[in-house]
């Protein structure tokens, strides 16, 4: 194969969609590449757990026990509200709006306590039983976990 044979294919590969060419007789053989080499990356992707599809979730319950001056623990019955998942806390259902609750009130079983933010979904977060609102443990906007403590209560 002459020279200008060579600069003609290479033109017309150059003019096309062909990114690789490969001919071979007896005598030579050519192999024509255009472009750099592609390059496979194998990443793996991080483990995502399903959030719930509820629109609204019951959240757990579970005692507390608070520590006297000792160290000891001491029965006072609370309880406390958790979060059913991972997420971001809000008080309010909007910036402007009031609190769900506050420290002092009564709570109704089913009432919507606070929001739980997971992947762009809000998730209302009820409480499983009638109870009275001790102490909010967490900030408003603030990142929590499964099962992490999210208010001080007291059954009623």
């Amino acid at each position: 194969m002459e020279i200008k044979d060579i600069k003609a294919l290479v033109k017309i590969i150059t003019d096309s969609d062909i990114s690789e060419f490969e001919m071979e007789n007896e005598v030579e053989r050519i192999h024509i590449r255009r472009g750099a080499e592609k390059e496979y990356i194998q990443v793996a992707a991080p483990t995502v757990t399903a959030a719930p599809q509820q629109a609204s979730m019951p959240a757990a319950a579970a005692p507390v026990a608070a520590q006297s001056a000792e160290g000891k623990p001491v029965d006072d019955g609370s309880e406390t509200i958790n979060s059913p998942i991972v997420g971001t806390f809000y008080r309010k259902p909007s910036p402007e709006a009031d609190a769900f609750v506050d420290v002092g009130a009564t709570i109704e079983a089913g009432q919507t306590v606070c929001l739980i933010e997971a992947m762009k979904l809000f998730n209302e977060i009820e409480a499983e039983f009638k109870c009275k609102i001790i102490e909010i443990l967490k900030d408003d906007a603030s990142p929590v976990e499964y099962g992490e403590p999210l208010f001080k209560v007291k059954r009623l």
